[in-house]
């Protein structure tokens, strides 16, 4: 018997008002340096999301431990590809933005513990999302992705000219790489996106489009 970690061991399911402790824990883990700057989510703005939009809030259970978790809201963008911050897509942490008729998953955070980074966390939770977005009939799923090592390069390189060497696999970037990985398509830069030292408060506008998807 291996005594290694095993994926199917993951579970993902929707965030429940129990779970609101252990996420918020989750949080402080996965984001260190955000947290200090009092970026992430406390209990109350959990609650908000779980009575504003229950089906897009999903945790992934390993062992009876939460190791991951997403946050997400219907939206729509007028124009398509708006520049955006976080704040104007998300209305505010409580997700007053959230727009049940809007055509857009936008994906307001993934979080995944950082001793449990072998298990495939974020892609099952993506998965959710993909199935959640085809289920509701949603044109699509966006989202503004942080450049997680663009500080070691930003001497050098515009957030731009980072990307495009993402791209070309001259730069590991354990954010973006996955997400292409994962059927994103990288559309533009939104610069002031959120208070993000490792970024430089930059991200990337990210788009997966709902093969499934049929005009309303």
């Amino acid at each position: 018997m291996s005594n290694q970690p095993h994926h199917s061991h993951v579970t993902i399911r929707m965030l429940t008002r129990d779970d609101i402790p252990q996420v918020v824990e989750l949080q402080k883990a996965t984001f260190p340096i955000m947290v200090a700057e009092g970026v992430y989510w406390k209990p109350e703005q959990l609650e908000a999301h779980i009575k504003i939009f229950p089906e897009g809030q999903f945790v992934a259970e390993y062992h009876g431990k939460i190791i991951g978790s997403c946050s997400s809201l219907i939206i729509t963008l007028e124009p398509e590809y708006k520049e955006h911050t976080w704040m104007e897509a998300c209305g505010d942490s409580f997700f007053k933005g959230h727009n049940p008729k809007g055509d857009s998953l936008y994906g307001a955070d993934v979080s995944t513990h950082p001793d449990n980074r072998r298990l495939g966390v974020a892609t099952k939770l993506y998965d959710a999302r993909k199935a959640l977005a085809i289920k509701l009939n949603l044109r699509r799923i966006i989202a503004g992705a942080r450049l997680f090592n663009y500080c070691e390069f930003a001497k050098d390189l515009t957030p731009l000219e980072y990307v495009h060497k993402v791209k070309r696999h001259e730069i590991k970037e354990p954010v973006l790489g996955f997400q292409l990985r994962n059927g994103f398509k990288f559309i533009k830069i939104l610069p002031n996106y959120m208070k993000d030292t490792r970024s430089l408060n930059n991200a990337t506008f990210i788009e997966w489009k709902n093969p499934y998807y049929t005009e309303k």
